[in-house]
């Protein structure tokens, strides 16, 4: 059984971001999801997958990395959606709040990005190597986490829409830099935010896998 969703406030790096969490019976491990591309904790597409997550006994904390200032800031400007280093300071205090929050607290973590959050999402998991277990983008700019990518051994999953020529090419190139277990998943149809009708459910089911599998208690993954 599910728990209905909480609405909190997390502290992070000198502000409060809200975040909606969702805790099942006997959780076997939470993701916390990374959004990027002027997205927010409401993305009918994260929200789907977060559903998929916790049907499959998985905690899911969907968290707004931009308070509602920054928000409207950012959408006259679409200056702090490429931030990074904004973005993955948000990640990382939401990943170390999972940490210490109970029911979270002691269950393995996995970060899921989307876009510009993808990249905030392996700069956090480069950061907390010994908190973070697992990683999936989706339709993600892995690239923008840059020279981070060469310290993110954690088990990482990029799915990219078969339309999204362009950072499907990103995504390759990131992969290679990746320091561990990495795997691109290339959805046929689909664009950059996976719109078309169908699109989502193999991205859910992907997702779901990746962590059963890299989140099960006791597992520890060996760099790569």
């Amino acid at each position: 059984m599910t728990q209905m969703p909480s609405t909190l406030d997390i502290p992070a790096a000198g502000v409060e971001v809200a975040a909606d969490v969702t805790v099942p019976d006997s959780a076997r491990g939470v993701v916390v999801f990374a959004h990027g591309s002027g997205s927010s904790r409401h993305s009918p597409r994260n929200r789907y997958v977060a559903g998929e997550l916790q049907r499959a006994g998985l905690a899911t904390v969907l968290a707004d990395l931009l308070t509602l200032q920054e928000e409207q800031f950012d959408a006259r400007t679409a200056r702090l959606r490429f931030d990074i280093d904004l973005l993955a300071t948000r990640v990382i205090a939401v990943t170390d709040w999972v940490g210490e929050h109970e029911p979270l607290a002691g269950l393995p973590i996995g970060l899921f990005g989307a876009s510009t959050g993808a990249a905030a999402a392996l700069v956090a998991a480069a950061e907390r190597p010994d908190s973070v277990r697992a990683v999936v983008s989706r339709g993600g700019r892995a690239d923008l986490a840059g020279d981070q990518l060469r310290r993110v051994r954690q088990p990482t999953l990029l799915i990219v829409g078969g339309r999204d020529e362009i950072v499907i090419d990103l995504n390759r190139q990131a992969m290679q830099q990746l320091a561990g277990e990495s795997r691109l998943e290339i959805v046929p149809g689909a664009t950059h935010i996976f719109e078309e009708p169908g699109a989502l459910e193999p991205v859910a089911r992907l997702a779901r896998d990746w962590f059963v599998r890299h989140l099960s208690p006791g597992r520890v993954d060996e760099p790569g």
